[in-house]
């Protein structure tokens, strides 16, 4: 079976080096799907919180930031990055904030073709840890004890009582932990709605899934929120109300 294309994004504030960019890739990287351009830190922005790349290629000054400006607004971006300047003296603070690789313009082709190798290597392993994520929670959903979630930083095994909330934001997920410790993974919370143990988890809102183990009240006023431990406020939806309601009473009415 033919392995899915690396989906990158290009973010460059000069029209001619994002059209170079995409011609050579076009032409000597088919297995490359550019699914979006931007030209400045903001519309980059606005961008990748609408789609998910394996990789972005990114510009190190533009009109209204630079590239590290970027990368500021992601805890944990989900993808990899890949600097493209014109000016060698940000090399060594670009690997300094873990970037994949770096290409001095104007890009040559061959690097341009080993960066991507770079970016392939790299998805294949995060594409590894994710099917061990898959062996070792959903089994059809049996019951578990743990969960494991892959973040920039590693595979994060989790003890589902440990888990107070998990929130989504676009594309991404953070999870909320009883110590504190917050994780955001690359993935929507859909894919969490039908993983988690409906026994132990409910989606009260769009946004939220919450752990009924750590609900301390429903509250009728303001339209209707739970409250879970250290009184966080989490909406309740209203098409919501009547099923929590059912399985908060299945769980402690019996």
């Amino acid at each position: 079976m033919a392995s899915k294309p690396l989906r990158v994004v290009l973010i460059d504030d000069e029209p001619q080096s994002r059209q170079t960019l995409r011609a050579f890739l076009t032409d000597y990287c088919p297995q490359v799907d550019i699914i979006g351009e931007a030209d400045s830190v903001l519309s980059g922005y606005k961008l990748l919180r609408n789609v998910l790349p394996d990789a972005i290629f990114l510009d190190v000054q533009m009109g209204d930031g630079t590239g590290f400006d970027l990368l500021r607004k992601f805890h944990d971006p989900g993808f990899q990055v890949i600097f493209t300047t014109a000016f060698d003296e940000f090399a060594i603070k670009a690997f300094q904030v873990n970037a994949i690789d770096y290409l001095l313009k104007p890009i040559d082709v061959d690097e341009l073709l080993r960066a991507v190798g770079k970016i392939e290597d790299t998805v294949k392993r995060w594409k590894a840890d994710e099917r061990m994520q898959n062996l070792l929670t959903s089994d059809e959903r049996k019951e578990f004890e743990k969960i494991a979630i892959s973040s920039n930083e590693g595979l994060h095994f989790v003890e589902l009582k440990d888990i107070v909330r998990l929130e989504s934001d676009a594309n991404y997920t953070t999870f909320y932990l009883g110590s504190g410790e917050r994780v955001t993974v690359a993935r929507t919370l859909k894919n969490f709605d039908e993983l988690l143990p409906p026994d132990q988890f409910f989606r009260s809102h769009q946004s939220h899934i919450i752990n009924l183990s750590h609900v301390k009240k429903i509250v009728r006023e303001d339209g209707g929120y739970i409250l879970l431990s250290g009184d966080i406020k989490i909406p309740l939806a209203r098409s919501k109300k009547d099923r929590f309601m059912e399985v908060v009473k299945g769980r402690y009415l019996q």
